[in-house]
């Protein structure tokens, strides 16, 4: 979505000394992602296969190697703690707080300490229900959450929120504890083809989404992950929280129209 400069993103994470680690590297590069893995060899590359049912989608993951990242022998690295340093914006997906919470609670607190913004995804309704507590150790640093309507019916349960109404859930998530004050917490439900609900001051507004007819979406993976990329390429540039919201819908559309989690060389985005 931003072009240029290259690498403007830096990703870490963990991968196997494997065929897949060394398709994930090349495609990074190709995308212009400045991607530094954890590499170790005692678990294979992380893989998930895709079961693809008219729109539908069913989902079998390896996590293997993804399970494995270790914040002492990555995060802790002089030469990858100055990236951090060196980023203005952090995206975690809800996913990691399986694998790591000390890496994200490490990230989480720099960035409050230095105003930066710290984004979390509630990734998928088990995390709330059996990662509870790692996750609510890192709320309070959370100045965007991330979710679909599942997820955050899930959370809504897990905190005792007693009620199922979308907006109403954004507005209690976002009144929750955060340390850093400076920034009031966005929170951002995406709800498929319906709106996407969105806080912002003490107001929740509701977003529509483009339209696309039933028949050109080929393959939802990754249209939640293609939100957040194209919300987030606005957000680096300070760009208003329509503007982000509309460049997430954006990306997302373009994303569903294709197989497999690919893209065009260059967006169309105006």
């Amino acid at each position: 979505m931003i072009q240029q400069p290259h690498k403007v993103s830096t990703f870490l994470g963990c991968i196997g000394t494997d065929k897949f680690g060394g398709i994930l590297k090349k495609k990074a590069e190709e995308a212009h992602v400045d991607a530094h893995y954890y590499e170790q060899s005692e678990e294979p590359t992380g893989t998930c296969a895709a079961c693809i049912t008219g729109d539908n989608r069913s989902l079998v993951a390896n996590l293997a190697a993804a399970n494995c990242y270790k914040k002492e022998k990555h995060l802790d690295l002089e030469e990858n703690w100055k990236l951090v340093e060196k980023a203005k914006v952090f995206y975690i997906a809800g996913f990691f707080l399986t694998v790591s919470p000390e890496s994200i609670l490490k990230v989480a607190k720099h960035a409050s300490e230095h105003n930066k913004v710290f984004s979390l995804n509630l990734s998928a309704p088990f995390v709330s229900q059996f990662f509870k507590e790692p996750m609510m150790k890192v709320m309070p640093y959370v100045d965007i959450l991330f979710g679909n309507e599942t997820e955050a019916a899930a959370f809504a349960r897990e905190q005792g929120f007693e009620t199922e109404d979308i907006e109403e859930i954004a507005k209690k998530t976002q009144s929750l504890p955060k340390v850093n004050k400076k920034r009031q917490r966005i929170v951002v439900f995406t709800q498929g083809k319906d709106g996407t609900v969105v806080t912002s001051g003490n107001e929740v507004t509701i977003s529509p989404v483009l339209d696309i007819d039933q028949s050109e979406i080929v393959d939802t993976n990754g249209a939640g992950d293609a939100f957040v990329g194209g919300f987030l390429s606005q957000l680096v540039y300070d760009r208003p929280l329509e503007e982000c919201i509309r460049a997430g819908h954006y990306s997302a559309n373009v994303i569903i129209r294709r197989a497999g989690c690919t893209f065009p060389e260059k967006p169309d985005f105006h």
